[in-house]
């Protein structure tokens, strides 16, 4: 009897447990269900894009200054392998999470054909916009009604 409970209970922890939707350059899993809960910034950077270069300072403080308000993630356009990434990231001062892999049909959206691109989800996962383009804080924030005006 012992052991059907151990068993029961086994499958049940089991089916709960649910593999990540994506993993980050830490090997963390990243899940999808999480990352909706707020506003998702998607920004897809390169090394050898100049545009990225100068957008990844506001987005850093974007990142920091609003963290109870959205999420923002990073994918490296070249995808690199896991110690690569991280040395990019260094290189262009990344602060914010990066993915390494890519999320392109899990959140329904195209891998862009310029950079820097940048897509903006509403809470509960809706695309808003697809912006091409260095963005700024001030920008993304007016997008998403968080500049104090739409409040």
């Amino acid at each position: 009897m012992i052991q059907k409970v151990v068993l029961v209970a086994s499958l049940i922890l089991m089916g709960s447990c649910s593999k990540p939707d994506f993993q980050d350059s830490n090997g963390n899993g990243v899940y999808l269900k999480e990352l909706n809960q707020k506003w998702l910034i998607v920004n897809y950077w390169a090394t050898w894009c100049g545009p990225c270069i100068h957008e990844i300072p506001e987005l850093n403080e974007l990142s920091q200054e609003y963290s109870e308000e959205l999420n923002l993630i990073g994918v490296d356009f070249d995808h690199p392998d896991p110690t690569e990434l991280v040395a990019h990231m260094k290189k262009m001062k990344i602060e914010f999470r990066v993915l390494s892999t890519e999320p392109a049909e899990i959140l329904n959206i195209e891998i862009p054909m310029i950079l820097p691109t940048t897509y903006v989800f509403e809470p509960g996962g809706k695309l808003v916009k697809q912006l091409g383009g260095p963005q700024t804080k001030e920008g993304l924030l007016k997008l998403m009604g968080l500049d104090g005006d739409g409040e």
